[in-house]
């Protein structure tokens, strides 16, 4: 089975498994999805066929219905999360007991729909879930990174350094961890609650004095290089400005 997705922007050719047993469902859900919601969908006509697809080809997002013959909606489900515990799952059925919508989450699906259902709907849905995909592997990408480029100077956040030519500035724990999230929101509003919430873990008066000496160290370190400036922005934070 295909072992990784990799999410888009939400739409943009994202790739979608739909495995639905009533062809005419199929066939009207893989329209619109197309058309309206600008994702490529591959449709199997029951559980086997929807792990063969599964086997050979990369997915963004499965939707898959519970009540199939062959193989059910759980039972793939269950081989889909062992080979790729990330990928997004819809389940759909129509069924509304309470312990499927159970078993649904319990085996690792992240939405559960019931027939019938607005196409709309499930639209929203899928678009919510990807969005969600997307914003987590971008938040474990700034977490990652510890390099940095700011003009001339290069930041390294783990050995708490700045670089300028044959030039080193060794830095504190506190700045390094203040540069970094200016360096995240480059040209961007880092804002003095976000700043002190997770550096200080408090947003207190004192902790805010202190974040105010640090930024001065740092503005003290970046000025030699005039494409560089952290600037004030009045009731709000704090912008890096890299021209």
């Amino acid at each position: 089975m295909s072992a990784t997705a990799h999410p888009a922007e939400a739409g943009k050719g994202q790739k979608i498994l739909l495995v639905e047993d009533d062809p005419n469902l199929g066939l009207l859900l893989q329209d619109y999805l197309q058309l309206k919601g600008k994702y490529q969908v591959t449709l199997a006509k029951d559980g086997d066929e929807g792990a063969r697809m599964f086997s050979k080809e990369s997915f963004d997002l499965c939707i898959l219905d519970v009540m199939m013959p062959k193989k059910d909606g759980f039972t793939l489900g269950k081989e889909i999360r062992k080979v790729n515990p990330f990928i997004p799952i819809i389940f759909a059925t129509a069924k509304t007991m309470i312990e499927d919508k159970s078993e649904a989450f319990t085996l690792g699906g992240d939405d559960y729909i019931t027939k019938p259902f607005r196409i709309e709907e499930l639209l929203l849905r899928i678009n919510a879930l990807l969005k969600r995909v997307a914003n987590q592997e971008k938040n474990v990408e700034q977490e990652q990174q510890d390099k940095f480029e700011i003009g001339d100077y290069q930041f390294d956040y783990t050995a708490q350094v700045i670089k300028k030519d044959e030039q080193q500035q060794k830095v504190s724990t506190k700045e390094a961890e203040l540069l970094r999230l200016l360096c995240l929101k480059k040209n961007h509003v880092l804002t003095r609650e976000e700043a002190l919430l997770s550096i200080w873990h408090d947003d207190n008066y004192f902790n805010g004095r202190s974040m105010d000496v640090f930024l001065s160290k740092l503005r003290k370190y970046l000025k030699d290089d005039p494409k560089v400036e952290i600037i004030n922005v009045h009731g709000k934070g704090y912008k890096l400005i890299v021209n």
